[in-house]
């Protein structure tokens, strides 16, 4: 498994912004799916968006499309989440898959510990 580190996370107003980063360690990604996922209390752990870095080629969730943009370089992930709504709100996780594995349970089977995104009216 790969160990993931996210940061970034804090409290912001309605229509802010904020970037996630997540940091690989002692790893390159090459071939591998990324990807962010999160959880607000009492709801199901949503994906948010995937990145498998043969294609570069993005996946969003309905819910942030247009207003959240995932990208990857070398050891790094990054969210970019703007005009952040209430609804955002919710601990933020990235995950990734071993190399050549698809982006599809249960293939990301690396998670990191998470960081909390809090979004006030």
């Amino acid at each position: 498994q790969i160990e993931l580190v996210e940061s970034g996370g804090g409290s912001v107003q309605a229509g802010g912004s904020l970037r996630l980063s997540c940091a690989a360690s002692g790893y390159t990604f090459n071939a591998n799916c990324v990807g962010w996922f999160r959880q607000a209390p009492g709801k199901e752990r949503e994906r948010v968006a995937t990145l498998h870095t043969l294609t570069g080629v993005p996946n969003y969730a309905d819910s942030v499309r247009g207003r959240f943009t995932i990208s990857q370089d070398k050891n790094m992930v990054y969210l970019q989440m703007n005009s952040l709504k209430v609804d955002d709100t919710a601990m933020y996780y990235c995950a990734a898959s071993s190399r050549y594995r698809p982006c599809s349970d249960p293939w990301l089977n690396s998670w990191g510990q998470g960081t909390q995104v809090t979004v006030s009216s």
